[in-house]
């Protein structure tokens, strides 16, 4: 019986962390009865029921259909695809562009360097409200009307309702090319499953990169050659105050994306300056000894190094642009912090309202966390 005694540190541990839990959720058992009693003694409904009536309010863009007729659940919907098109725009944006900055900061030209500095130090000093007020008065009073509008290039319109841009007709070969791009995901994803077991197994697998350049490039394209290859556009044209046709970035999503984008590229700079900045200066200088170019061992020996230091730290900049997002109400952007505001104020359903923001918040930041740790075991230095 010495195991069940109190100086086992077993025993201790267990005690422990089974008192632990029941702290928590002793708290939590508070709160919720607590809250539930308050509401009841106010003859405020609790509960979820609201989800399924009428909005009875519009929403300025939707990727779906919606109209006021449609449910609460449909809006905020809606808001989270609002959401999520903006985030995930950005992060991309913001990678590149980032990424670009981050290298431009340790370039030998001085002027280069100088100026990504400057952009770094400027940007990550100045509060992201403000910047998103800046650039929604740039979209909004410093560009002319529709019939004024800039007109930079062929098909692309700029004025104050917008940016208007070609889109491409829908065709049933664009559902040819998008099912072709799962297949080609999807036999990626099979050999690169393949080749790490022959890693494995001590064998050397041949290399897939080419492969699956050509699979992700192939595979839709034959998709799209099978439905026909259509190439016929749907261009911008001024019709009575407006534009008609091809596809609109509203002044409020092109100053989100513009500042989301723009900020957060200036933290992706550093954490891509320190990445490279990690690597030994020997690798360098093995591979100039072999005759590579500067750019050359850049893209080849360094970055592929540096990203086991850089992909922790850029995944907090990815859940930052996710959570930044919800800075949109300040312009007028309909995401998903907008609609549920204005749904509670409706219904009055506050505390409900605020779970569906933290689930909803929770939910994409978790699944890009996944992601992107999953991703990090990829790359990560295994030990024998």
């Amino acid at each position: 019986m010495t195991h069940l005694r109190w100086s086992n540190p077993s025993l201790r541990a267990a005690v422990y962390q089974v008192a632990a839990l029941a702290a928590v959720g002793l708290v939590a058992w508070f709160l919720v009865s607590n809250t539930l009693a308050n509401l009841a003694s106010r003859h405020i409904a609790s509960g979820f029921g609201f989800l399924g009536r009428e909005a009875g309010f519009a929403i300025g863009e939707s990727p779906i259909e919606y109209g006021p007729q449609n449910t609460y659940a449909r809006a905020i919907a809606v808001g989270l695809l609002n959401t999520v098109r903006a985030a995930a725009v950005a992060i991309v944006l913001a990678t590149v562009l980032g990424t670009l900055v981050g290298v431009a900061r340790l370039s030998r030209n001085w002027l280069a360097a100088r100026l990504a500095g400057v952009y770094v130090e400027l940007l990550r000093n100045t509060p992201l409200l403000l910047q998103l007020f800046l650039w929604y008065a740039l979209i909004t009073e410093n560009t002319p009307g529709p019939r004024q509008a800039l007109h930079p290039l062929p098909g692309v319109f700029i004025s104050n309702r917008g940016i208007r841009l070609p889109a491409f007709v829908h065709h049933v070969a664009f559902d040819y090319a998008l099912a072709g791009l799962l297949l080609a995901i999807a036999i990626s994803l099979a050999l690169a499953h393949r080749a790490r077991r022959q890693r494995r197994a001590g064998h050397a697998p041949r290399p897939l990169g080419r492969r699956i350049v050509a699979l992700l490039a192939g595979l839709p394209l034959l998709g799209w050659l099978a439905g026909g290859a259509p190439l016929q556009l749907d261009l911008p044209r001024l019709q009575g105050f407006d534009f008609a046709g091809g596809i609109t970035l509203t002044p409020e999503y092109a100053a989100l994306l513009a500042g989301l984008t723009i900020y957060t590229s200036a933290f992706i700079a550093e954490v891509v300056r320190a990445g490279i900045q990690a690597i030994d200066r020997g690798q360098w200088e093995a591979a100039e000894s072999l005759g590579l170019r500067r750019g050359a061992v850049l893209r080849l020996v360094v970055l592929p190094q540096a990203l086991r230091v850089i992909v922790p730290p850029l995944t907090n900049q990815y859940l930052n642009v996710v959570k930044n997002s919800s800075l949109a109400v300040a312009i007028g952007y309909p995401d998903l912090v907008s609609v549920v505001n204005t749904t509670l104020n409706q219904t009055g359903q506050a505390i409900e309202g605020v779970l569906i923001i933290m689930a909803a918040y929770l939910a994409v930041s978790l699944s890009i966390s996944m992601f992107m740790n999953f991703y990090n075991r990829r790359i990560a230095l295994v030990e024998r």
